[in-house]
């Protein structure tokens, strides 16, 4: 199966998400929250720098779980961004 390549928009949407992810963990270490979502620490550090831009479902709703951030708000930040037709 081939994939299809992000676009700008995709992108800079997953970017988002990671800045949010890593404001949300504020001064928390990087790997007790790792360990606490069941993912390893190198792919929150790729999620939070933007360069992992389509995580899976499972790995924000356990971040988003373990960061106490209901999943709503993250939706909502992206339709924020999609209906203002705002990239970043």
């Amino acid at each position: 199966m081939v994939r299809v390549p992000l676009t700008p928009e995709q992108i800079a949407a997953g970017r988002r998400l990671g800045a949010l992810l890593r404001d949300a963990r504020g001064e928390q270490r990087l790997d007790d929250i790792a360990g606490a979502a069941g993912i390893s620490p190198e792919t929150l550090r790729k999620i939070e720098s933007g360069r992992l831009v389509t995580p899976s479902f499972f790995t924000v709703a356990a971040l988003a779980d373990v960061l106490a951030i209901p999943l709503g708000n993250l939706a909502a930040a992206r339709a924020v961004d999609a209906e203002f037709g705002r990239a970043g």
